[in-house]
């Protein structure tokens, strides 16, 4: 049974996780949609973050790392269609889907174990939005006067 694509991207600095990462979700049944890069050679986060942002859609979800997160971060939140949530533990992925209803779980690849990202991107992959109260908070975000 497959279940959803699900779209990776990195720089050079979560380059070996986002290999591990996808390993395994296709273990898990997930298709996987790598989008760059193809090695540890130094390259530009946006330039990866921008291409995950364009190609995952409204309804898409992804898994984007940079050494620290907060750059990758940084560079996909300019997109209205993207709620990109750092996510350090498996408890703050959680809480990013379930009130934030997150679309991109960022890792930070100089801060988290092989086994850590698997456990936070299953936490995050199978993390509901709880809606509610929460609807009002998220349209606001887009809101520029």
């Amino acid at each position: 049974m497959n279940k959803d694509k699900i779209y990776l991207a990195s720089d050079h600095g979560g380059y070996l996780i986002k290999r591990h990462i996808a390993s395994f979700l296709l273990k898990e049944g997930y298709d996987v949609i790598d989008l760059g890069p193809d090695s540890e050679d130094s390259v530009d986060y946006p330039d990866y973050a921008h291409k995950l942002a364009q190609t995952i859609g409204e309804n898409g979800r992804g898994v984007a790392i940079c050494g620290s997160g907060i750059g990758i971060s940084i560079a996909l939140n300019r997109h209205l269609n993207v709620r990109a949530a750092l996510c350090h533990n498996v408890d703050m992925a959680v809480l990013s889907r379930l009130h934030n209803n997150a679309n991109v779980c960022v890792l930070p690849g100089r801060f988290v174990s092989l086994m850590q990202s698997e456990a936070i991107v299953h936490a995050f992959l199978n993390g509901i939005f709880e809606g509610g109260r929460h609807n009002q908070r998220i349209d606001k975000i887009n809101q520029i006067e």
